[in-house]
């Protein structure tokens, strides 16, 4: 597929003039083991825009559902040199170890997910620049942009140095950034090779794990001209998540389904295209304890989330208990002032329907610490 304009960096691409068939078995051996997690984008008819995201992970994370609003004073946890601004939207994020947010939608219906990517290098600090803690990179997303366009400006001028701790269960923090707003428009940020690489338009729809983007593109492209419904790969690997990812997007309706309209609560098509994005999250996660001999970091599929974008409603989907739940965010007190809230769900607390009622005051958890050195 052709660069966008807006990519920061044009990446050497080793693969360019091999045959399709060998560009496939390449790309698939270099995708062998990734720590897992599926990220899709749906646009559908009533200006209808939803964000889809499993947490694969080889452990439970302790995740919570946190609201955070505007008017907070932050730090990037990153030393004396730390990045610091004050939050202007607010926001509803899950946590992950109770140290860094993972995934989460603000007020304006930009939705931000980390994910794992081997590969990830984030180059040598540059003198000058602050410094913020991955841990804290969705957050600041969150916190300081409205839309797609906005944060790709600011990011691609590298206004920080990220910097990658060691995650609480001893993992390196190699991780890359999807973001997506209530337009459909989608970027990837990546750390390849020490430079940012940022892959920016609505065509960006589909994200998991290794190999980095540009190999992802190639391998779905390859899949592309074997059609879905002949064959589709069937492994846990993100690359074979990715396509069957890519694939299932496409299939799902984008208008009011009249075969399934009928028992969807309201016959509203905005439940409709939730429910399908859910059931494509569903469909491409990996089995809770799934272990896979010599792969050990094909992980279980923990959480999903689905973010209604039109509408400001954030799903969550657990793997660990038979129930699904939503935060209306009209529901919440985002204003400067309003208490940060936490809804506990780590010790197995179940909940269902709309829950922006129970959440709880509580502190703010602290990012995962980074040292400049």
């Amino acid at each position: 597929m052709a660069t966008p304009p807006e990519r920061t960096e044009t990446m050497k691409r080793p693969f360019a003039r091999l045959p399709a068939y060998m560009l496939a078995a390449a790309l698939i051996a270099a995708a062998g083991t990734a720590l897992a997690c599926t990220r899709t984008l749906y646009v559908g008819a009533d200006n209808t825009v939803i964000t889809g995201r499993n947490m694969d992970w080889q452990e439970d994370m302790s995740s919570n559902l946190w609201i955070f609003p505007a008017g907070m004073k932050r730090n990037g946890a990153a030393g004396p040199k730390s990045i610091e601004w004050t939050t202007k939207y607010g926001s509803v994020v899950v946590s992950g170890y109770e140290v860094g947010s993972t995934d989460g939608m603000n007020e304006k219906g930009l939705v931000a997910n980390m994910l794992y990517l081997a590969e990830s290098d984030y180059g040598k600090s540059v003198e000058g620049r602050p410094n913020l803690s991955i841990a804290a990179w969705p957050q600041f997303v969150l916190d300081s942009y409205a839309t797609v366009d906005e944060t790709v400006e600011a990011l691609r001028k590298e206004p920080f140095n990220l910097l990658a701790p060691t995650l609480p269960d001893g993992s390196p923090a190699a991780l890359h950034l999807a973001i997506s707003d209530s337009s459909g428009d989608s970027a990837i940020f990546e750390y390849v090779g020490g430079k940012l690489v940022i892959h920016h338009g609505k065509k960006y729809t589909v994200m998991t794990n290794s190999p980095v983007y540009d190999q992802q593109l190639a391998l779905d492209e390859y899949w592309k001209g074997i059609g879905g419904t002949t064959f589709l790969p069937g492994t846990a690997r993100a690359a074979d998540r990715f396509v069957r990812a890519s694939f299932l997007l496409g299939a799902i309706p984008r208008k009011v389904d009249k075969n399934f309209i009928k028992s969807v609560p309201e016959q509203s098509f905005a439940y409709q295209a939730v429910a399908s994005v859910m059931s494509v999250q569903r469909a491409v996660s990996v089995p809770l304890g799934m272990t896979t001999p010599n792969e050990p970091n094909v992980s279980s599929t923990l959480w999903r989330t689905v973010s209604d974008q039109k509408n400001l409603v954030y799903y969550f989907d657990s793997a660990t208990r038979p129930n699904t739940f939503w935060v209306s965010l009209d529901k919440l007190n985002l204003q400067p002032g309003a208490p940060v809230k936490k809804l506990t769900i780590q010790n197995g607390e179940v909940f269902s329907g709309e829950v922006a009622a129970d959440f709880k005051p509580a502190e703010p958890f602290k990012f995962l610490p980074a040292s400049p050195n």
